[in-house]
């Protein structure tokens, strides 16, 4: 099994592996092409980075700067919006449901490094997936980590890092983040 077959099966994979190399220059190119272009051409999204993505629906936008690791693992829903600096580290599926919007420097991680040093040294990483519901509000700053599911409606308060789900229609706040009436 090849280093990206384990990483798309979520097992353990070193991501030093030249073909996840390869792949994730491939995603600067097409991340630079997006945050180059002149905005009065480049549209909603440069072309280089929106043939990369797994999915993108009607009216997304992406602000600039704008980065990812991979690219193809990104699913956007209709009317998704990145504010500038928004960041999805995607080793794993990251789904993001209509109508979702992101405020500055949000981001979304889904690997998780090994805890034994040495075997982080090898570059082990192991990937999770992150789904974002309908409808749901990112705060500038948030940081979503791997494996947390946002239900439909949600609210991530600015600054808020989600280390587990949240319900559809909660609102969270803080670090971690926790529900608030």
């Amino acid at each position: 099994m090849t280093e990206r077959e384990k990483m798309q099966a979520g097992a353990w994979y070193s991501c030093l592996d030249p073909e996840l190399s390869a792949l994730r220059a491939q995603a600067r190119r097409a991340v630079h092409a997006h945050g180059t272009c002149d905005p009065d051409t480049r549209s909603d999204m440069a072309s280089a980075l929106k043939s990369l993505f797994a999915r993108t629906g009607q009216d997304c936008y992406l602000e600039a700067p704008f980065h990812c690791a991979y690219g193809f693992n990104i699913h956007l829903g209709d009317r998704v919006y990145f504010n500038t600096g928004c960041v999805i580290l995607d080793t794993a599926p990251v789904q993001i449901g209509d109508g979702t919007l992101f405020g500055p420097n949000a981001h979304i991680y889904c690997a998780q490094h090994a805890k034994d040093p040495d075997e982080r040294a090898q570059g082990l990483e192991i990937a999770r997936p992150v789904t974002i519901g309908q409808n749901v509000w990112v705060g500038g700053g948030a940081i979503i980590l791997p494996g947390v599911t946002i239900g439909d409606n949600a609210i991530i308060g600015a600054g808020s890092v989600v280390t587990k789900d949240v319900a559809p229609g909660q609102t969270v706040v803080g670090n971690p983040a926790r529900p608030i009436e």
